[in-house]
């Protein structure tokens, strides 16, 4: 069971990696907009986490405190990032500081992933 829980860890990393790449791609291109590729880095990361919180196949206890500040630093890149996208609709560009906080904010809470115990 331990081993299916690092594959879940692993995926939510890969998502994490994803949804930044995607940013960092934007960010180094020059266009700096919300992409579909963005969306799914998003969701699969949000999936993911989502299986991690569960108790399952662990004989120790969840870092709920943990859980839940990424949960919330989540829900902050999904509303930024819907913002993002309707404003970039409507002119044409994602404010700066907008994109700027999405990837700074991915750039977080994976490392929260990895380093808070």
């Amino acid at each position: 069971m331990e081993i299916l829980r690092h594959i879940v860890v692993f995926v939510h990393i890969t998502g994490f990696a994803i949804l930044f790449g995607a940013w960092a791609a934007q960010a180094w291109g020059g266009k700096r907009q919300i992409t579909g590729l963005m969306n799914v880095g998003l969701a699969i990361a949000a999936v993911a986490g989502l299986v991690l919180a569960a108790p399952w196949g662990i004989e120790y206890d969840l870092n709920y405190v943990k859980i839940g500040v990424k949960l919330v630093v989540l829900l902050i890149i999904g509303a930024l990032m819907g913002i993002g996208q309707a404003r970039g609709r409507r002119s044409g560009a994602v404010p700066p500081p907008l994109f700027w906080s999405i990837g700074v904010l991915t750039l977080l809470n994976a490392g929260i992933a990895v380093i808070w115990r």
